[in-house]
């Protein structure tokens, strides 16, 4: 049975150990397999600090790879196929930067194999390869960002 990882608030990581994993109301579970690449495992962490979480663990559970799971990247249409074939597909990708699984159940406490405290700063922000571009520079966008207004202030002038 592969192993996945899911990445949460640190604060949650009790009631996570205690309860498992809850798919969020018409979201499922997002995850990413664990593979040699511990990069590409956890790309989404400094994402998701975007919105002011301190602290990410990653919560790791398996499942069989026979299991269905939506596939694909972030932004795009996904797949509904098996864990397995989304491993292979990830495995074989040049780029796998911003691919994404999504469990449609919730995960049991019984499938949580760990939680581990993770290096802060790994991943990418607002999209991969976003270096040398600038971030969309409207007020939703920017709204409730870590120094959103300062990043408004500074685009809004360089126009």
């Amino acid at each position: 049975m592969p192993t996945f990882v899911h990445l949460a608030d640190e604060r949650d990581a009790e009631k996570i150990r205690k309860n498992g994993i809850k798919s969020r109301k018409n979201f499922g579970v997002y995850c990413m397999p664990v593979i040699q690449n511990f990069y590409l495992s956890h790309q989404w962490l400094r994402e998701l600090k975007r919105d002011g979480t301190k602290s990410i663990v990653g919560v790791y559970f398996k499942m069989p790879s026979a299991e269905m799971v939506f596939a694909g990247r972030y932004g795009q249409r996904h797949r509904h196929i098996t864990a397995g074939e989304a491993i292979k597909e990830i495995m074989a990708l040049d780029d796998a930067l911003g691919y994404e699984l999504i469990v449609d159940r919730k995960i049991e406490a019984k499938e949580i194999v760990g939680i581990k405290h993770l290096p802060q700063t790994l991943g990418w922000r607002y999209m991969p390869d976003s270096h040398n571009k600038k971030p969309c520079s409207c007020e939703y966008c920017l709204k409730g960002t870590i120094k959103g207004r300062r990043t408004f202030n500074r685009l809004d002038s360089e126009e």
